[in-house]
């Protein structure tokens, strides 16, 4: 199974995780979320992989949530689930899948550790470098960025896992 990326490329942080994606020796699969747009089973299957709340997974700033009402503490994971499919935008980004796991990678450290070998000298486009020659981690994540990988993303865990409180 190959490594997807649900990616902008208006996004620097996307566009990071893809250049590093495709630097440690993966092609992967980029889907261009704006121009595709979201099912709610493959937000649900997507989320429960990655551990995550339609609310945590919300983009906050660039996009239309507090036009729409999304930042109020009532308001349910249901509905915010419902904005993301009519609003692309809302969902944050990158999310990246792999057989190592799911995940929310922001910052972009954090697609290293769905990576089968991490890209040796990894720069960004802001010139921070991100690995060393051999690709270690120069810099350690200061929150928990070791969160835990839930299971392995398949296509059943993105398309069909759908939590009974959301439905």
């Amino acid at each position: 199974m190959s490594v997807v990326i649900h990616h902008n490329p208006a996004c620097g942080t996307s566009r990071n995780v893809l250049a590093m994606i495709e630097a440690s020796g993966e092609t992967p699969v980029v889907i261009e979320y704006l121009k595709t747009g979201w099912t709610r089973p493959q937000l649900l299957g997507l989320f429960a992989a990655a551990g995550l709340t339609p609310r945590q997974a919300l983009r906050e700033k660039g996009s239309p949530a507090a036009e729409l009402g999304l930042l109020a503490d009532g308001v349910s994971d249901a509905a915010i689930l419902d904005a993301m499919v009519a609003h692309p935008a809302l969902v944050n980004r990158p999310i990246v899948c792999s057989p190592k796991g799911v995940r929310l990678c922001r910052p972009s450290e954090l697609a290293l550790d769905l990576l089968d070998r991490a890209p040796a000298g990894f720069v960004k486009e802001d010139g921070e470098r991100v690995t060393d020659a051999r690709g270690a981690r120069l810099r350690r994540l200061h929150f928990a960025s070791k969160e835990r990988l839930r299971q392995p993303w398949t296509p059943s865990t993105s398309v069909v896992s759908t939590p009974s409180t959301l439905e």
